[in-house]
């Protein structure tokens, strides 16, 4: 995978609204994986995609309602057969940690960047999440200098108090070994 212009080359493009500019762009050193379907449970559609452009539909499904005024968005989704979609490019500040803490610092959106696996906290994710994973952490890692696989969290190690994504279904050790596999000892 390369990275041009701040943008995934392999990733679909789809640009939300939600984004700002970084208060430093030469700071990004963190990733942060989430877990995200809509409705909870529900795979393939484009509820997601709607939700990260504001035009999710809170007649469509009951759950909807709850989301009807939130602005959020993620740098990319990979959905359940390892498709990439990009909604913001890199160097911007996507809106996918909220109130967040790493390390004594608060407003990780402002260094890190969001990746959205389409799931829930219970259920496996596939072996081309995995594998479309560790290649987009290889690809940013070679990129942003600051980026390590030592700097990689789920949402709930910097939200501990409100988020518990990617949860029990993540499995690390299957992420630490496809990047081991890719050579990556950054």
């Amino acid at each position: 995978m390369r990275i041009l212009q701040n943008c995934l080359a392999q990733a679909r493009q789809i640009r939300s609204s939600n984004f700002d500019a970084r208060p430093d762009q030469t700071d990004i050193d963190l990733i942060v994986i989430h877990c995200i379907s809509l409705p909870p449970g529900n795979f393939g559609g484009n509820s997601i995609d709607k939700l990260f452009l504001n035009q999710l539909n809170p007649n469509d499904h009951p759950y909807f309602e709850s989301l009807s005024n939130l602005k959020v968005s993620s740098h990319v989704l990979i959905d359940r057969k390892g498709q990439i979609t990009q909604y913001v490019p890199f160097h911007l500040r996507a809106w996918h940690a909220g109130r967040s803490n790493f390390e004594g610092r608060e407003a990780c959106n402002d260094f890190s960047i969001g990746i959205e696996l389409e799931g829930t906290e219970d259920i496996a994710y596939t072996d081309a999440q995995y594998a479309h994973l560790a290649r987009l952490i290889k690809a940013l890692i070679k990129h942003y200098p600051k980026l390590s696989q030592n700097r990689i969290v789920g949402h709930s190690a910097i939200a501990p108090d409100r988020k518990t994504d990617p949860g029990n279904s993540f499995d690390w050790a299957k992420l630490r070994r496809s990047l081991a596999a890719l050579s990556i000892s950054k």
